[in-house]
């Protein structure tokens, strides 16, 4: 790509988003979304003071001029940036995808969200994402809102950070599940930025399929679950795919919510239509158990902002703004 072309993709949409700009520089979200806004393989997010770059290119080594070119002008233009680190989804080596430092030594392992002020724990080398998906940012707010009180089942974990919103709104209980114990460290972490109490047995290290197994042998009930998994996942105890088989994930958690509680279910497989996962939700719906109760829409910085988007998705996400697709379903229970 042309470097002035890269660079006036980069000042459009840092203009578009200068109101997510804090003093502190404390907050994260997404700075350009290349697919959206004009240059497919580059993502650029903001974590506090650490700027980090993600190179999509098929072949990696083609983009180092582009990069080069990008890295200059964000250092330029926010030289109140600390560190950039780059992560190469393509890379063959697992520490190149996982990233690299540019520069600087002060990663951030601290941000807050733009609402709300909750503040979430960051590893940014931890794994080939950065330990927050900014995707989600308007259902945490969610979660804070209205989980107060509330029991809840945070599946599919990754870093807690849907369950960290809920506790820090005030839930009563909050359980997270993920296979992955380092990464529900990074979730005890959180807590301990807002100064929530950390129960060993609230964070749970455990095959989804098995555990939620359990759960139900045990007759556990919870107001409210929230399942954000991978768009394909394989174990011994079973397959998550939610381009064939969303259905399958929601029907496997429904009898863990109590009468009257929530479901919220986030798709995030690119190639499925809004339309398409609304017919799957309004079939699981059709026996009167289950209501659509709210879609929560993903942040503009993800969507791209009217003068800044180039390019639109594969598939039309409509009803849904985004290719990550979030649904609050509302459950009754057969009595």
């Amino acid at each position: 790509m042309d470097a002035a072309l890269i660079v006036s993709l980069l000042a459009s949409a840092l203009a578009a988003r200068a109101d997510l700009f804090d003093a502190r520089h404390e907050t994260a979200f997404r700075l350009f979304n290349g697919f959206y806004e004009g240059c497919p393989d580059l993502v650029v997010d903001l974590y506090a003071r650490t700027v980090v770059l993600h190179n999509y290119f098929d072949a990696p080594e083609q983009a180092q001029a582009m990069l080069a070119q990008a890295q200059e002008y964000l250092r330029a233009r926010l030289p109140w940036v600390n560190a950039a680190i780059l992560k190469t989804r393509n890379a063959p080596e697992a520490a190149a995808r996982n990233g690299v430092i540019l520069y600087g030594d002060k990663l951030d392992r601290r941000v807050r969200d733009p609402q709300g002020g909750v503040w979430y724990a960051v590893e940014l080398l931890l794994s080939r994402d950065a330990s927050l998906y900014l995707d989600t940012r308007n259902l945490r707010r969610w979660a804070t809102l209205h989980l107060k009180g509330k029991t809840v089942l945070n599946t599919f974990a990754y870093t807690g950070s849907l369950g960290v919103a809920a506790q820090a709104g005030g839930a009563s209980r909050v359980v997270h599940l993920d296979r992955n114990r380092a990464l529900l460290n990074v979730a005890k972490t959180s807590y301990t930025l807002n100064g929530l109490p950390i129960k060993k047995s609230d964070f749970q290290v455990g095959d989804f399929f098995s555990s939620v197994s359990r759960l139900k042998r045990e007759g556990s009930l919870f107001d409210c679950v929230l399942v954000d998994p991978p768009f394909f996942s394989t174990t011994r105890q079973g397959t998550v795919d939610l381009v064939n088989e969303s259905h399958r994930v929601i029907n496997k958690v429904r009898p863990l919510v109590a009468d009257g509680g929530y479901l919220v279910a986030v798709n995030n497989a690119l190639f499925v239509s809004g339309a398409e996962y609304m017919r799957t939700l309004e079939s699981l719906c059709a026996d009167g158990y289950l209501s659509i109760e709210e879609l929560i829409p993903v942040p503009s910085d993800f969507t791209g902002y009217p003068q800044t988007i180039v390019r639109t998705p594969p598939v039309d996400p409509a009803p849904f703004n985004h290719s990550t697709k979030i649904a609050v379903l509302c459950v009754r229970r057969k009595q």
